[in-house]
């Protein structure tokens, strides 16, 4: 038992909860911050303290921060489509400010980052077994991605060994029941949207939700100040592998029709003019950042990881599947 606290970011959200779950059955006293009633309301029920606050505001941040032993910053905005200012605000500003409170309390001697591996993605290429020692990277076209970077470099830029440490796991497409991301997926089938990029042969790392929080919870006792960790399931599959198993769960069939890849970037391309000159609501079908994170084969080396935190996946695939089937 730690006997310690913990801040955590979006600790109602999919990865958040869980964490919360995670790190109370470590021996973590958790705090966690919720921007709305319903948030409060969901962080309590999972025995946590609840502390109304929002990455837009410093003074609720620097509440929050006050008193705790670590932070653990889960919460960005993850969405395909929007205008960079968004990304901006969200993921870098709010991390900003969230180092700063930090960083003020006085008593945080850790502060881990749920990052991404999207960080390492630049032009459409393909990446095998991508390790740490690779650059971050930024597009234009790519705002999640690009805003996650510089979100990185923020929290690696901040660290101060043995004052205020940080670490960064990086985990790719994170999935289990409840994933949001399967929602806009089955939403796309059903609509008739939906092409393979390609033949949907392109290799890809999945990270279920428990081994992200496994993963980040061994961050706090044992990550290297400084370090980035990129972890995974361990096991790779293809683009068409995972999303038909993740939609059977949903009782979907997968679809068939399919679309090359420089075909569906000019198709991006063009969507994204349409959305961004007339103000179209929602989002574009297809866009380049989807491209990027789905069109090309990117599998992560889980090596460092292994090594240094002791990791190992505590959820198979098969076990991951089965519990979205069952509940």
């Amino acid at each position: 038992m730690t006997g310690k606290t913990v801040l955590v970011t979006g600790g109602s959200g999919f990865v958040g909860a869980r964490l919360i779950e995670r790190l109370r059955a470590d021996g973590w006293m958790v705090r966690a911050l919720g921007r709305s009633a319903q948030a409060l309301a969901r962080v309590e029920g999972l025995s946590a303290e609840a502390v109304a606050g929002d990455l837009d505001d410093a003074a609720s941040l620097e509440r929050a921060a006050r008193g705790c032993d670590a932070v653990v910053h889960v919460a960005a905005l993850f969405k395909l489509w929007g205008e960079r200012r968004e990304f901006e605000q969200a993921n870098v500003q709010g991390t900003r400010r969230l180092l700063e409170a930090a960083r003020a309390a006085g008593t945080v001697r850790r502060f881990v980052q749920v990052g991404a591996a999207a960080v390492v993605m630049g032009d459409m290429a393909p990446m095998l077994r991508a390790s740490e020692g690779l650059p971050r990277q930024e597009r234009r076209w790519a705002p999640y991605s690009a805003s996650k970077a510089r979100s990185e470099a923020l929290v690696l830029a901040a660290n101060v060994p043995g004052r205020f440490e940080t670490v960064v796991v990086r985990p790719p497409m994170v999935w289990g029941a409840g994933m949001p991301t399967l929602d806009h997926v089955a939403q796309t089938v059903r609509s008739g949207q939906f092409r393979w990029v390609g033949d949907g042969s392109q290799a890809m790392s999945t990270a279920h939700v428990d081994n992200v929080c496994h993963a980040t919870g061994l961050a706090l006792e044992r990550g290297r100040p400084g370090e980035t960790y990129f972890v995974s399931d361990g096991r790779d599959g293809t683009l068409r592998e995972v999303f038909s198993a993740l939609l059977a769960t949903r009782g979907i069939a997968p679809p068939k029709r399919s679309a090359p890849l420089p075909v569906a970037w000019t198709l991006a391309r063009a969507m994204e003019w349409v959305w961004r000159t007339f103000g179209r609501a929602g989002e574009p079908p297809i866009t380049r950042q989807m491209l990027r994170l789905i069109g090309q084969p990117f599998t992560l080396d889980i090596t460092k990881a292994e090594r240094e935190l002791g990791y190992r996946p505590v959820v198979s695939w098969e076990q991951g599947l089965a519990a979205m089937r069952n509940g």
